[in-house]
């Protein structure tokens, strides 16, 4: 195994792996359970191992994460030796014997991970948003569908019973004629670990492969401020909250709007705040308006009320409020309300974890395939392009094209060689 591993990361591209399993139609293991590899094993990633491990149709053979921490932690959780522990993710990928991947590695890692992984004939679990650019996101699309592949993306609040019966509401007219929508995201960083954005390079630590980790973009010195969790609050890696909440709440607000096949046709920013000193340059309070083809305004604003975190959807006759575990109503008949026959009842998933697994076995329909998560995505994007550039854009869905030739520009974020995709 480890001359192959050699032999594989001499001889291939990032992005140029081994055909030798496409098309294979999710095929398991003798004993009957589905193999899987993690990569990405911090904060989410280690729910989504956890997640994993708790399904029996599921055994964990390998583990990847550029930091020895993350890694061997996850290893003793899934009972690994050294064997199954990766620092780089084309080894991982280079196993015949795993099935499908677990991508939970920061934005900017998504698209080249995932890329990779289903060109290699893997299914993949991959971590909201779907890609760093709206560009990336539908090279993604497009190798699931050429691959055959399954794929779910981590927007998990498409598993929620309560999110779907809102969205269902909706969707049935039992709100009346959608006026508005408001979409409530966090206000002000959760910097962890103390941070201020103002610190001092400083030497990499002992076990942490900073090289890879920021490999696909822009090379800067290295200080633990920018790495793991607050890799979000820098913009060469993610926009903050546009994208790190906006991906869930802007993903229901499309489903609640029957709008899982297109996405808005104008936005703009009204108000954006940054910080004006130090690392944590991504957008940390906004305003961004949106409309859609239909007329129906939506509004995403940060606020610091978790109250207002979530989705409100305003109609002629009422209004309907979802978060995860909240539902809300303008009158307690609208929370009362049974769907008739003829209603529309929209895809229906307990777990999203599972339902990824049950969707690798059935080779069926997932809570959160690619080309919603590559819808709901775009919105952020739009959101974040909006914010730098200050002024109202217009935006055609069907081509993922703007008006304006500087905001194309950004539809593709830069990527360093040799990891850039076309």
């Amino acid at each position: 195994m480890k001359s192959t591993r050699r032999s594989f990361l001499k001889s291939a591209a990032p992005l140029i792996l081994s055909s030798s399993v496409l098309g294979r139609a999710g095929a398991v293991s003798p004993n009957g359970k589905v193999r899987l590899a993690c990569i990405g094993l911090g904060g989410q990633g280690t729910s989504n191992l956890r997640n994993f491990l708790a399904d029996e149709r599921v055994e964990v053979i390998a583990v990847c994460d550029v930091d020895a921490k993350h890694r061997e932690a996850a290893a003793a959780l899934a009972k690994l030796g050294k064997a199954d522990q990766y620092n780089d993710f084309r080894e991982v990928l280079a196993r015949s014997d795993v099935d499908v991947i677990m991508n939970a590695t920061p934005d900017h890692w998504h698209s080249n991970v995932a890329i990779a992984a289903v060109k290699e004939g893997k299914d993949l679990y991959s971590e909201k948003p779907l890609a760093a650019s709206i560009a990336e996101g539908r090279a993604i699309a497009a190798a699931v569908k050429a691959n055959q592949r399954i794929l779910q993306t981590g927007t998990w609040r498409r598993s929620g019973m309560k999110v779907r019966m809102a969205c269902e509401w909706v969707r049935n007219g039992y709100i009346g004629q959608i006026k508005e929508i408001e979409v409530g995201v966090p206000g002000k960083f959760a910097v962890r670990g103390g941070f201020t954005g103002l610190e001092a390079p400083e030497a990499v630590p002992e076990g942490f492969d900073y090289a890879m980790w920021q490999a696909t973009t822009v090379e800067r010195p290295y200080t633990a401020a920018r790495c793991h969790f607050n890799f979000r609050w820098v913009n060469d890696y993610a926009p903050g909250y546009i994208t790190d909440w906006g991906a869930h709440f802007l993903d229901v607000a499309q489903w609640g709007m029957g709008m899982d096949e297109s996405g808005p046709v104008e936005v703009e920013a009204l108000q954006v705040k940054r910080r004006d000193q130090g690392i944590y340059d991504a957008p940390e309070e906004f305003t961004i308006r949106y409309r859609y083809a239909n007329g129906v305004p939506m509004t995403m604003l940060s606020t610091t009320d978790p109250k207002k975190y979530g989705v409100k959807f305003i109609g002629s006759e009422g209004w309907i409020f979802t978060e995860h575990e909240k539902l809300e109503a303008s009158s307690k008949d609208i929370l009362r309300i049974q769907l008739k026959e003829g209603d529309v009842r929209l895809y229906q998933s307990k777990h999203h974890h599972r339902n990824f697994i049950d969707g690798v076995l059935s080779r069926g329909q997932v809570a959160a395939p690619v080309e919603i998560a590559q819808r709901s995505a775009t919105v952020c994007h739009l959101g974040t392009i909006a914010a730098a550039l200050k002024r109202p854009l217009k935006f055609d869905p069907k081509t993922e094209q703007f008006e304006d030739a500087e905001a194309n520009a950004m539809l593709m974020r830069p990527m360093r060689d040799p990891w850039k995709i076309a």
